[in-house]
């Protein structure tokens, strides 16, 4: 499965991520990048071999040696980007903060907003992506083995309903655990707009997906953008992409 992730990283970084970034932030060949997240170190490999000055941080050390592995010139740090101590030598070093697929299960999220601010430089920007806490699939259920992982929503019905299908369909130890998880740290849009505002970042591009660019790679499908809805977006929209700029 890490082997996988990292080329899926790798190839939705090449076609994807990279032509939107020279887009939209200028001269970002020339910027310093932290990506918060990074996992197997796909998109950082990506970044290296186009001259690009990219470091990375990622909470599992599992995850850093298999990034090792596969580059070990690859700069990652382990940590948390929760931690209230993890800015204190590396404020202000960056001009783009990443995060992709990583707010949607941070408890403390205005913590890990108030880092991102302190590493950023001035007018540095943020781009970060997640599944809003009510869409249909923002449980991760898609991980399960049996049909639960199909099913939309699942994550919203009453823990001991699931729990129960889940243990007739030889399920996971843990599974309905970790689905309930998902959506007990999740983050609505509204709520990532009112941490962004506090923060005084200001929304250079926002998009909203039914299915997301990433799916494309993933289950080979086309992007389809939806309508930003207050109410409707929280439950219908798959994916919220977000480019924001520092203001202060």
């Amino acid at each position: 499965m890490a082997e996988k992730h990292f080329y899926e990283q790798k190839k939705y970084t090449k076609e994807y991520l990279v032509p939107y970034f020279q887009k939209h932030i200028p001269e970002f060949h020339k910027k310093k990048i932290l990506e918060v997240g990074c996992a197997e170190g796909g998109l950082l490999e990506v970044l290296q071999e186009i001259g690009i000055d990219a470091a990375g941080l990622e909470i599992s050390e599992e995850r850093v040696e298999i990034s090792k592995r596969k580059n070990p010139n690859l700069e990652i740090m382990v940590g948390d980007i929760t931690n209230p101590n993890l800015t204190s030598r590396g404020n202000g070093n960056f001009d783009v903060v990443i995060m992709r697929e990583v707010i949607e299960h941070l408890p403390d999220k205005k913590t890990a907003m108030e880092n991102i601010s302190k590493l950023l430089n001035r007018e540095g920007y943020l781009f970060i992506s997640f599944p809003p806490k009510y869409s249909p699939f923002a449980g991760h259920q898609q991980i399960g083995r049996s049909f639960l992982r199909v099913i939309p929503y699942l994550h919203i019905l009453p823990k001991s309903f699931i729990k129960t299908v889940a243990n007739l369909l030889s399920e996971d130890d843990g599974y309905i655990d970790e689905i309930k998880l998902h959506f007990s740290t999740g983050c609505t849009i509204k709520e990532f707009d009112s941490l962004s505002k506090f923060q005084k970042f200001a929304v250079i591009k926002k998009d909203l997906f039914l299915f997301r660019p990433i799916y494309a790679y993933r289950f080979n499908l086309p992007t389809v953008n939806f309508p930003n809805i207050p109410i409707v977006r929280e439950c219908f929209s798959f994916g919220c992409e977000s480019l924001l700029q520092k203001k202060y």
